[in-house]
């Protein structure tokens, strides 16, 4: 369970999540929907990532399967530079003074998979795969509050940068487009607490099982099986099912255009509009495959896979 922790009110931790397990589009291809290319060499999840850095977020995890995880940390690697901390270019050494964001990936508990694995568990189980490793390490790692960036949709990242100081304080923050919020389903940014968790794992736990309760009173045990139709609902649940009593606040953004490309039909809506000619790649120095330097590595095994 998160939970608070007492530490250093000086520092503040901003874990970014990207879901991209748990929910499948119409396209149809062999590699994962949020691949799909929404600019030249740029892909729907390279700009959840992104966003996550503009942001300000101070680590970033991307909930995803094992059977995909590796295609999409050979796109992303193991980290991604910090946009405001990258253009100092007045300092008299510029790249000492950047900033890398690392990167982890969370993959989903077998015990789940086809049981309550929809995009909101995926939110819920990184969030808490988060504070649970964090924790383990150092209470002052522990984040305080989660950012939430969704590969499902197509907006401006750049638009977060003047908000960074209001994202990362203990106030509420989200974004809205056209009045709309991810209380109505959208698939927009917003941060979340320890106390917003727990209402969303209480949502996530009214789904149902294999058995019905119908009875349970007076065989202590469930015997009747659900139809299979009924059965574990929790992985059709939408967005607004989970996170509808998340406690938004005032700080906001109302987003100048957004688009879901979570089907067919609105990701060529996406590609025909003009708007798209504003999303593009950023350059390598920000965005491209790297790896950190392996640490406690034998020399000799380093010869080995040389030869």
């Amino acid at each position: 369970m998160i939970e608070y922790a007492e530490r250093n009110h000086n520092a503040f931790h901003l874990a970014g999540i990207v879901p991209v397990h748990g929910q499948e589009f119409d396209f149809g291809f062999d590699w994962h929907d949020t691949l799909m290319p929404i600019a030249p060499n740029y892909t729907a999840v390279e700009r959840a990532v992104v966003e996550c850095a503009y942001a300000g977020c101070d680590t970033i995890w991307i909930v995803a399967s094992d059977e995909m995880e590796p295609l999409i940390r050979h796109r992303i690697g193991d980290y991604v530079q910090d946009p405001v901390w990258l253009y100092r270019n007045f300092d008299k050494f510029p790249s000492n003074h950047r900033r890398p964001i690392p990167i982890y990936y969370v993959p989903i508990k077998p015990k789940d998979e086809g049981v309550r694995d929809c995009l909101s568990f995926s939110v819920v189980h990184g969030s808490l795969s988060v504070f649970k490793i964090s924790k383990n390490l150092s209470t002052w790692l522990t984040p305080n509050r989660y950012y939430v960036a969704f590969p499902q949709s197509v907006y401006d990242p750049k638009v977060l940068r003047p908000h960074r100081k209001k994202i990362s304080t203990k106030e509420p923050f989200h974004l809205s487009y056209g009045g709309k919020t991810v209380k109505d389903g959208e698939y927009l940014g917003f941060t979340f607490d320890a106390t917003d968790w727990l209402e969303f794992r209480r949502n996530i736990r009214k789904g149902t099982g294999q058995w019905s309760t119908e009875g349970v009173e007076e065989t202590i045990y469930p015997r009747i099986r659900l139809p299979i139709e009924e059965r574990f609902s929790g992985k059709h649940f939408s967005l607004e099912d989970v996170f509808k009593t998340v406690v938004l606040g005032k700080e906001s953004i109302e987003l100048p255009w957004y688009y879901p490309i979570d089907n067919w039909e609105s990701y060529c809506k996406f590609i025909g509009s003009k708007e798209r000619y504003e999303i593009e790649r950023p350059e390598k120095r920000m965005l491209n495959y790297r790896e950190f330097n392996p640490i406690g590595r034998d020399v000799e095994k380093v010869l080995d896979e040389e030869d």
